[in-house]
């Protein structure tokens, strides 16, 4: 069980591990083009577009998956 301590420093911690992975995200953006990756449908027909990053979706899924299956495994106790 969380106490009402606890919140603050989660609250801390999550809004730190989302300002690195925006940095991580603005700089490594110029080498790793997150988005576009190969298997990423994209369809252009004239004056009409349609994207849909599905590789991305998975990239991403299986990464937060991970994290959180370790955030997990080192928070049991």
């Amino acid at each position: 069980m969380i106490s009402m301590n606890q919140v603050p420093k989660m609250l801390i911690g999550a809004g730190a591990v989302l300002i690195v992975v925006g940095l991580l995200w603005m700089v490594g953006g110029k080498f790793f083009n997150l988005g576009r990756l190969p298997g990423d449908i994209a369809i252009e027909k004239g004056s009409f577009k349609f994207y849909f990053p599905i590789v991305t979706c998975i990239v991403l899924s299986v990464l937060l998956s991970l994290i959180f299956y370790i955030v997990r495994w080192f928070t049991k106790g």
